[in-house]
């Protein structure tokens, strides 16, 4: 699986005009599941994330994780996340992302297992046309994975 985590002091996603996801301070997390993942990859994922060390520290330092500053995730689901590049043309494929059922079951558990370490998640759609809005803390990007770990 691949996430790119932005840390944003506010993040909101919407769906034909209506807000499905809507966070303060914490993570956007647009993720993206692959071909031949599973529920090891999501759950890694997740654990990696929920632990990662990205908000300052009373000395400035990027050294708090999201539980100690009672952020809160914004989980948007994005196949392009798999997209291959445009070495040989100009447009990019996506047939390394996980199918939509495999996808979405994978999303849905990555969801889960951020919920079940205490974490608030919003959500957006999956497979639908998503407005996402955010306000980038830092800036701060973060990408991971599961293929790297």
């Amino acid at each position: 699986m691949r996430a790119l985590v932005q840390r944003v002091s506010e993040a909101r996603v919407t769906v034909d005009g209506r807000v499905t996801g809507e966070i303060g301070r914490g993570f956007l997390v647009l993720v993206c599941a692959m071909q031949g993942d599973s529920v090891a990859e999501a759950d890694w994922l997740a654990r990696k994330i929920a632990a990662c060390r990205i908000f300052r520290d009373d000395a400035g330092k990027m050294n708090l994780p999201l539980q100690a500053v009672d952020g809160s995730i914004l989980a948007v689901s994005q196949f392009t996340l798999a997209a291959n590049g445009c070495e040989s043309g100009n447009r990019p494929g996506f047939s390394a992302a996980a199918g939509a059922m495999e996808g979405e079951a994978l999303y849905e558990r990555f969801c889960t297992t951020l919920a079940g370490a205490g974490l608030q998640v919003a959500r957006g759609v999956f497979g639908a046309d998503m407005k996402v809005s955010l306000v980038n803390d830092g800036p701060v990007t973060i990408w991971f994975d599961t293929a790297n770990r």
